[in-house]
């Protein structure tokens, strides 16, 4: 089980009232399982994400990634789990737009360590399979918003992480780029054994996703 989340709150104190923004969730999401969190803006989606995301600690409950309990690690290893086991994909690309696109997926490895011939050939190996062999000296400028967003899933997948997060992937997108764009994650997810969820408003989306949850006033619902 790649990501695993037992009865957990996150509640916000302010002043002398309570503000419960996850309440009770459990959710597991196995190698190879793309599924979506749907839900009405303010409901709880974005501070799930950071949970899972390893960004925010709940209040209460368990969250294992790869069998790692978040709650028990420490800061610096939270960092290096973030960096190693956690791939992200935003609304908006967060390319660096002073790197050409083969070295904004390389950056990460630079993060990690030093880049190897073995890593220079996965990115390029990623962003062929993603229709951008041809893109590799380009910079982010003088790619489309949907080509942006690619090299975004490319990024995802660089360190060979083992759960990607995707918020609002096709926020900018319009309905062809975004169903390339999910039909792109959800190919990727299941050729590379990853677990994956995606926060979305976009319904037409959801048909490439395993499974469907609804989150309201921090509770989450299997549809």
């Amino acid at each position: 089980m790649t990501l695993s989340m037992k009865n957990v709150s996150k509640v916000y104190k302010e002043g002398d009232s309570q503000i419960i923004a996850l309440d009770q969730v459990s959710m597991e999401v196995a190698s190879g399982e793309f599924v979506a969190i749907i839900g009405p803006s303010g409901s709880g989606k974005s501070t799930f994400l950071s949970i899972a995301g390893a960004l925010l600690k709940p209040s209460q409950g368990e969250v294992k990634i790869d069998n790692k309990d978040i709650s028990k690690i420490k800061d610096k290893e939270l960092s290096n789990l973030r960096l190693q086991e956690i791939g992200f994909i935003l609304q908006t690309s967060n390319l660096m737009p002073y790197l050409n696109v083969l070295d904004n997926l390389l950056l990460l490895k630079k993060m990690s360590g030093k880049v190897t011939k073995q890593d220079i050939a996965f990115a390029k190996e990623l962003l062929k399979e993603l229709g951008l062999g041809s893109k590799f000296e380009k910079f982010p400028n003088e790619l489309s918003g949907g080509e942006r967003q690619r090299v975004a899933i490319a990024r995802s997948f660089m360190n060979d992480s083992s759960l990607i997060l995707a918020d609002e992937p096709t926020a900018s997108l319009d309905t062809n780029r975004a169903n390339e764009v999910v039909s792109l994650i959800s190919k990727e997810v299941k050729a590379r054994g990853k677990a994956a969820i995606m926060v979305t408003h976009d319904e037409r989306m959801l048909a490439y996703c395993d499974r469907v949850y609804r989150m309201e006033d921090g509770k989450l619902t299997l549809q």
